[in-house]
């Protein structure tokens, strides 16, 4: 699946090492192809206010672009260690 540029993708994994969980909701700053693997992609990902959380590069398995309906929810940084 391709994924634009500086659009919304979402994560279908945890990555604790980053304090993100899967249905966290990133931007897409930039794609990697590697010849003979999947495209890879980094995404950032920012709090309410607008700051930066994280900038992770993952395969493009383990996102998905967002469905219609989908609503975004709120979480503290504690409840990203309990998942």
């Amino acid at each position: 699946m391709n994924f634009p540029l500086y659009e919304d993708a979402i994560l279908k994994i945890d990555l604790p090492d980053d304090g993100l969980v899967a249905g966290d909701v990133g931007t897409v700053v930039e794609r990697h192809d590697v010849p003979e693997l999947e495209p890879g992609y980094s995404l950032e990902f920012f709090d309410l206010l607008g700051n930066t959380l994280a900038v992770v590069t993952v395969p493009a398995s383990a996102l998905r672009l967002p469905v219609r309906g989908e609503r975004l929810a709120v979480r503290t940084p504690a409840e990203s260690l309990l998942h």
